[in-house]
């Protein structure tokens, strides 16, 4: 998980707290972490269990397969001899189609799909 810097939107480290640094009050803080932003002087002292969850957004998955063609984008594509990667599918067939998602001097992206149990899956 990452987390960036309320002031400057950097992105926090967990560090140590030093405990030469401490004033003596703050003691009992000598073996705790912190979120620190290395930019400027924001830091948060972690003297708790710190959790956040973030749900899936499901309406962005969605999305992002439209912007890949969505459904259609499988009609009339090519087969290729590959393991499926289900464990449990003895397929070794699958279509396949290639997108260009990176810059140009990156090489294409190769997305597959099993014939019998269209599970999908790609490779860079």
């Amino acid at each position: 998980m990452l987390l960036f810097c309320p002031s400057c939107s950097n992105m926090l480290t967990i560090t140590p707290l030093p405990p030469h640094q401490l004033a003596p009050e703050d003691a009992p803080l000598a073996h705790q972490n912190r979120f620190e932003c290395r930019t400027c002087p924001y830091q948060m002292v972690l003297d708790r269990r710190y959790f956040e969850r973030r749900d899936f957004d499901l309406k962005a998955a969605e999305a992002a397969e439209e912007v890949l063609g969505g459904a259609e984008s499988w009609k009339n594509v090519d087969r290729t001899e590959v393991r499926c990667k289900n464990d449990a599918c003895p397929s070794t067939t699958a279509y396949f189609r290639q997108v260009q998602i990176r810059s140009a001097d990156e090489p294409m992206t190769t997305f597959y799909k099993c014939i019998k149990c269209s599970q999908d899956w790609r490779e860079n």
